[in-house]
């Protein structure tokens, strides 16, 4: 393989990833949770929606790799706050249930914490890929120099 089908290969591969993670996640959150839900079966709806967090945060994954253009190797702070902000926004949900607020009663009070949960998703997802992205031009271009000594 040349290098021509290289770039172009790795060109459409993050365009791919992120149009098909994106109509995944669509699919998830406009049409399975709210049929799970309108059926009646929570735990199904559930099950959906944490599952959903999967391609959402890929969606953002091929963001950071397919937007983003660092000069030099960005750090993860970006993924660490995303991780961070996750497990504390899940943590506190789990609690306000714990403690008998649970989102069917109170479904006010869990919503700061899914807006929390989907934002350090995302931000994860940049960190990850933004750091990728750099890791691989860095190493491309490391490669494209010791061909050409």
């Amino acid at each position: 393989m040349d290098s021509s089908t290289n770039s172009q290969t790795g060109s459409i591969r993050p365009i791919l990833v992120l149009g098909g993670c994106a109509l995944v996640a669509a699919i998830v959150y406009v049409g399975l949770v709210p049929q799970a839900l309108l059926a009646g079966d929570a735990s199904r709806a559930l099950l959906f929606l944490v599952l959903g967090w999967v391609p959402y945060t890929i969606v953002f994954y091929a963001l950071g790799r397919f937007v983003s253009s660092p000069e030099q190797l960005p750090n993860m702070r970006a993924a660490d706050f995303g991780l961070a902000a996750f497990l504390v926004s899940l943590l506190l949900s789990l609690g306000l249930d714990a403690w008998g607020f649970s989102p069917e009663q109170v479904p006010a009070a869990h919503v700061v914490q899914a807006v929390g949960i989907f934002v350090g998703l995302a931000l994860f997802g940049w960190g990850l890929g933004r750091r990728s992205h750099a890791v691989v031009t860095a190493s491309s271009d490391a490669a494209s120099s010791d061909r050409d000594r």
